[in-house]
C-alpha cells in the first residue's frame, strides 16, 4: 500500500481524499492543518487530523505527501520545504511561474533525494500533456486552449487572499465566437482577451473598500489583468446558494495541416462536475507514479511529461497491453 498524506484539508484535500478511496493500492495515513485539528471532520473513518507544525515527524509514515494549498501564496513555499523531507505533489497552476517553481523544488529535492511532482491537475497537467502530444503530431498548425464555463479553485483563492474579502468564487468563461473559429479550423489570432472572460462573485466585509477590492481583482497580474472582468458583491447567503457547487471544465484544440490543404484538428474536452474531485484524482495517480519513481532511487522535480502512462496506471502493464492498448 502505498501511505499517502494530505497536506491542507480544503475543497481540494477533499477531493484527494475521495480519490483515494477509489485507489485500491493507497492508504491515507494522516492530514494536516493550519486550523484547529479538533475542528476537521474527516470523511475516512480511523484517520487523524494533526497541526502543520507536526508534519515532520511522520517522515517514516508516508510515502507520499499530496498539497493541497493554494497557488498564490502556499505552494511557492511549501513545496520547496516539504520536499526536503517527503516525497510531494502539487497542483501549481500559476502558468507565469511553473519555471521558476520547478527550479526551486528540483534543487531540494535532488538533495534529499526525493521526487517533488508539481503541476498536476488539468490545466496545468492534463491539458498541458495534450498539448505536448498534439503539437508532436501536428507539428504545423496552432494550439488553443479554452477553459470554462467553469470555477477556477486558483483565481478564488487569489481573490480571498485580499484583504477585505470574505469568500469568493471566480468563473472563467470562453467567448462562443472564438471557440466556434477555432473548431472550424479557422486559425484566429485570438489575445487572451479575446478567448475568455472573467466573472467574480465577491463577499465583502461589512466596512471593506469594495472600489478598492474591484480594483485590486482587475489589476491583479497573472490572474485577472489580461482579462475583460466583472466583479459584483453579494451576501455571503446568496454565495451558498448559488455558488456552491464548483463545476468546470474546458478544451484544448490543435488545428493544423499534414500537406496543403489537408487539415486537421485535435480536440481533448472535459466537463467536471467537481473541479477539486477531479484535480484530486489527477494528483492521486501523480501520486503513485511518484512513489514509483522514488522506488527506482530517482529524485528531483517532474511535471507530468516525464511519466509514462504504465507509470500511473492501477493496473499492471500485462494488462494495460491485453486490454488498453
Amino acid at each position: 500500500m502505498i501511505r499517502i498524506g494530505i497536506y491542507g484539508y480544503g475543497n481540494l484535500g477533499r477531493g484527494v481524499e475521495a480519490a483515494i478511496k477509489k485507489n485500491s493500492d493507497m492508504k491515507l495515513v494522516a492530514v494536516f492543518t493550519r486550523r484547529d485539528p479538533q475542528t476537521v471532520k474527516l470523511n475516512t473513518e480511523g484517520v487523524k487530523v494533526f497541526p502543520s507544525v507536526d508534519v515532520k515527524s511522520f517522515v517514516d509514515d508516508i510515502d507520499v505527501m499530496i498539497l493541497c494549498g493554494g497557488s498564490a501564496t502556499d505552494l511557492p513555499l511549501q513545496t520547496p520545504e516539504l520536499c526536503k523531507y517527503f516525497n510531494v505533489v502539487d497542483s501549481f497552476d500559476t502558468h507565469a511561474r511553473i519555471f521558476e517553481h520547478y527550479q526551486n523544488v528540483d534543487k531540494n529535492a535532488k538533495e534529499s533525494g526525493k521526487i517533488g511532482v508539481i503541476s498536476t491537475g488539468w490545466d496545468p497537467g492534463m491539458f498541458s500533456l495534450n498539448r505536448a502530444i498534439m503539437n508532436a503530431i501536428l507539428p504545423d498548425g496552432n494550439d488553443y486552449t479554452f477553459w470554462g464555463k467553469g470555477v477556477s479553485q486558483g483565481h478564488s483563492d487569489a481573490i480571498r487572499r485580499i484583504d477585505g474579502v470574505v469568500d469568493a468564487r471566480q468563473y472563467t468563461i470562453p467567448v462562443d465566437a472564438a471557440l466556434e473559429s477555432v473548431r472550424k479550423g479557422d486559425n484566429p489570432k485570438l489575445t487572451t482577451r479575446q478567448k475568455h472572460t472573467r466573472e467574480c462573485f465577491v463577499v465583502a466585509e461589512d466596512d471593506a473598500d469594495k472600489a478598492r477590492i474591484e480594483k485590486e481583482i482587475k489589476e491583479m497580474p497573472n490572474y485577472f489583468a489580461d482579462y475583460d472582468t466583472t466583479v459584483h458583491f453579494i451576501s455571503l447567503d446568496e454565495l451558498k446558494k448559488n455558488h456552491s457547487g464548483i463545476p468546470h471544465g474546458g478544451f484544448v484544440i490543435r488545428s493544423g495541416e499534414t500537406s496543403d490543404n489537408t487539415k486537421h484538428v485535435i480536440e481533448y474536452s472535459l466537463k467536471l462536475d467537481s473541479n477539486p474531485e477531479f484535480t484530486g484524482s489527477v494528483l492521486v495517480a501523480y501520486a503513485r507514479a511518484c512513489y514509483r519513481a522514488n522506488q527506482r532511487n530517482e529524485s528531483g522535480c517532474r511535471t507530468v511529461f516525464d511519466f509514462s502512462a504504465k507509470d500511473l496506471s492501477l493496473v499492471s502493464y500485462e494488462e494495460l497491453l491485453k486490454h488498453t492498448l
